[in-house]
């Protein structure tokens, strides 16, 4: 077997500052309170840098810049707001292997993720939405569609800035001003993307970037000047965003967690299959809101793609971030690390077998080996709760019907994958699964023009695509 030697990405392209400030009407400012945070590489535990914490006051500056440059922002021709959305696409390209490594540094995914899935998603975005800005009467929303304000969006920390373009693109394609609050563990790419908006010459104000923690993205929810909250995150803050917005004349977007069904069928091409179910959760270390991180298998196949899966995972390369030969990277934090561990112990307590490959762990940073779990029950808690890391629970079945019946069995409802050479079969299972999206023989793959977005308790409203432009329109 071959051993591969290291390939690091060189750090040298990214100029990470000691200290950071928000980001209001175009200019970097300290905030009004005292508070820092210190954002670590998850890899190394290393501090890369200080970042401030916007508190109540800090945001309302933030949302007046937003709501006066809402004016003259809206009043612009969508011809001239494409040109500065294209602006910021073409310089995002310019900068993407900068970007990438940064996104590494600060998230903790490989290298060869962050340079290869991420940054051309972001850049992607820009250039699709930039050119919506100039049609929007033309998107099914009415003759005349207007834009409703001052957005505050709130984004987590598996994909920082693809995130980020997914909020901040459809929003200003349409013609509102953001207030955008980063992840506390992964603000640095959104910090780099206000550099960017002051290179592209943005107007002040369109753009405004408040970090901090829990209570920064509270401020920016509940503040009574923002017309559009859209959050991406946690089902529990999900619901504590729609209890702070009930009664209000806000207009809400919220993609929250999955618990995702990867459907196996006996005619499966299943070498294809091995390689859609570890991209379908081990990807990004299953810090994916829609991972497969459900294995339904059809039992007359079970035990051979149980194998061909084992010896597919044996080969994962466990390691530095930056090195481009690594495939599982480090768990963004010492929290969701802790998170990981204790619904993987409760698996093992409730009966399922556990089994990981031979993996050495570093001995510094935060690492969880690729896990799978056999022999899981409908009631156990890894085949309920999101666990949000690289852990795959298999059930078997042996009719269709059965499998639509244990992919359905969750309050989740964001995404499904199918496996099946029949076409017919295919459109029987999408027809009939409760997911948003359903992919056929392959699994998390993403387009700007592809509406994604869940049910139940995924959330509701649609990001991406023309459905996305709809979030942002008063219609």
């Amino acid at each position: 077997m071959f051993e591969y030697a290291p390939a690091p990405e060189s750090r040298d392209i990214v100029d990470i500052k000691p200290s950071y400030g928000l980001f209001i009407n175009g200019e970097w400012v300290e905030p009004l309170g005292e508070g820092r945070d210190k954002t670590v590489n998850p890899a190394s535990e290393e501090v890369l840098a200080e970042v401030a914490v916007a508190g109540e006051a800090d945001v309302d500056r933030a949302v007046q810049a937003a709501r006066k440059a809402f004016t003259v922002w809206s009043a612009m021709p969508g011809s001239e707001r494409a040109k500065y959305i294209f602006r910021i696409a073409r310089i995002i390209q310019e900068r993407a292997r900068e970007l990438a490594v940064l996104e590494s540094l600060d998230n903790g995914k490989p290298i060869r993720e962050s340079r290869d899935v991420d940054l051309p998603l972001v850049a992607a975005h820009f250039f699709y939405y930039a050119g919506w800005a100039d049609k929007l009467s033309y998107a099914g929303f009415g003759p005349s569609p207007q834009p409703l304000g001052v957005a505050g969006q709130v984004i987590p920390w598996n994909f920082p800035l693809l995130m980020l373009a997914w909020k901040v693109a459809p929003a200003l394609a349409c013609g509102n001003t953001v207030v955008l609050k980063p992840a506390e563990t992964t603000p640095l790419t959104a910090l780099a993307f206000a550099e960017i908006c002051r290179q592209a010459d943005l107007p002040p104000g369109v753009v405004n970037i408040v970090t901090g923690a829990g209570s920064t993205g509270a401020a920016v929810v509940a503040h009574p000047d923002v017309d559009k909250v859209a959050f991406t995150g946690s089902t529990e803050v999900g619901r504590l965003i729609a209890r702070s917005v009930a009664g209000s004349r806000k207009k809400v977007t919220l993609e929250l967690g999955g618990k995702a069904a990867n459907i196996v069928f006996e005619d499966a091409a299943l070498d294809q299959a091995v390689e859609g179910i570890v991209n379908g959760i081990f990807f990004n270390q299953g810090h994916v809101c829609c991972a497969g991180s459900r294995l339904l298998v059809q039992e007359s196949v079970a035990e051979e793609l149980l194998d061909a899966l084992k010896r597919r995972l044996s080969t994962l390369r466990l390691g530095d971030p930056l090195d481009k030969n690594t495939d599982i990277g480090a768990i963004n934090s010492a929290a969701q690390l802790a998170k990981i561990r204790e619904l993987s112990d409760a698996g093992e307590a409730e009966g399922a077998e556990r089994w990981s490959p031979a993996c050495p762990i570093p001995d510094k940073g935060f690492w969880f080996p690729p896990t799978v779990f056999t022999g899981v029950a409908q009631s156990h808690r890894i085949a309920r709760e999101e666990i949000f890391g690289p852990v795959l629970s298999v059930l078997t079945f042996r009719t269709p019907a059965e499998a639509v019946e244990k992919a359905n069995n969750t309050p989740y409802g964001l995404s499904a994958g199918v496996w099946t050479e029949k076409g017919s079969l295919m459109l029987w299972m999408a027809s009939r699964l409760r997911a948003g999206v359903v992919w056929s023989n392959t699994f998390n793959k993403f387009d700007p023009t592809s509406p994604f977005g869940g049910y139940k308790e995924s959330g509701y409203g649609r990001e991406g695509g023309r459905h996305g432009l709809e979030a942002y329109l008063a219609v």
